[in-house]
């Protein structure tokens, strides 16, 4: 009897030891098991983060111009849609070619080619490259009222007086002002009495507002897209000498952005790119006459045209 306890006791010892390192084993695997799912969470989160380190910070250059303002903004709101943190820089036109060629800013939205910037063109074309058409077609050259008796450009001839001698530009260094400045030269065109007036666009259309009010005799240097044809009843003078020609609108960036991997996805998305130029005046618009942002303007943007966006960003 003794001997039987003894083999029980013994038996049960087994059992309770083998269970025991069956529990312990059974722990240590869902130990282990909870541990590789906590470092393939923590393995995902650090694939993660350096998917978004990856993404550059992106810059792009805005100038003045009204209609720069609108597709600057919309592309702002896409990329930081997809992960990247971007600057807008607010330059001359120049400078902004300039740093592009220096890679210190990565796009600019609203270049004006073949024509209008040619010579900056000419300059850089060999650092800078087109990545997609934003509209085309449009024109631009001297205005003025449709109540101004004059068609052409060679209409003012010996008008200088009437007009004050005054032809309203914006900044120097703008493609409009230096053709502005081949028409003022030009032999076939007697401009005696005219001088450039070269300004901020501010301050030449406030004087275009007063002058319309008083219904004055003027001639500014316009474009479209620009709210300032809806808002006034103007007229482009035609250019007989050519200087003024119909350009394309291009977003430009430096000549191999799309090989860096940081800025890769930014180069893919904005190859995609276009607005038509009655959705940019109408923005122009709410801007200026309902006091809207256009960073909120952008968003309404987006999304009026979402399924478009999207195709944009995965495509």
């Amino acid at each position: 009897m003794k001997k039987l306890l003894a083999i029980s006791a013994l038996i049960l010892v087994l059992v309770l030891a083998a269970c025991g390192g069956s529990s312990e084993e059974g722990n240590n695997g869902g130990s282990e098991g909870q541990d590789s799912s906590e470092q393939t969470e923590e393995n995902s989160s650090s694939e993660g983060s350096s998917e978004d380190a990856e993404k550059g910070e992106i810059v792009i250059g805005q100038t003045s111009w009204s209609s720069t303002a609108p597709p600057t903004q919309i592309a702002k709101s896409i990329l930081e849609e997809v992960g990247y943190e971007v600057e807008v820089t607010l330059l001359d036109q120049p400078v902004i070619w300039e740093s592009m060629a220096n890679e210190e800013i990565h796009f600019f939205m609203d270049a004006w080619l073949p024509y209008t910037e040619e010579a900056l063109w000419s300059d850089y074309k060999d650092e800078l490259q087109k990545v997609s058409t934003s509209y085309e077609e449009v024109p631009l050259g001297w205005v003025v009222p449709e109540y101004v008796d004059a068609e052409t450009i060679g209409d003012l001839e010996g008008r200088g007086e009437e007009f004050d001698g005054e032809i309203l530009t914006i900044g120097e260094g703008a493609g409009i002002v230096e053709l502005s400045k081949e028409v003022m030269n030009d032999e076939n065109y007697n401009l005696d009495g005219f001088e450039l007036k070269p300004s901020s666009e501010a301050a030449m259309l406030g004087v275009v507002d007063q002058k319309m009010k008083n219904e004055e005799p003027f001639v500014f240097t316009g474009w479209r897209p620009h709210s300032v044809f809806a808002k006034h009843d103007l007229k482009f003078l035609e250019d007989t000498e050519g200087h003024f020609q119909y350009d394309n609108v291009y977003v430009l960036s430096y000549q191999g952005i799309q090989d860096q991997p940081q800025y890769s996805e930014a180069y893919d998305i904005l190859s995609n790119w276009e607005i038509s130029v009655d959705e940019l005046e109408s923005m122009i618009q709410k801007a200026e006459n309902e006091d809207a942002s256009y960073e909120d303007l952008a968003q309404q943007w987006i999304e009026d045209n979402r399924d478009t966006v999207d195709e944009w960003i995965n495509n």
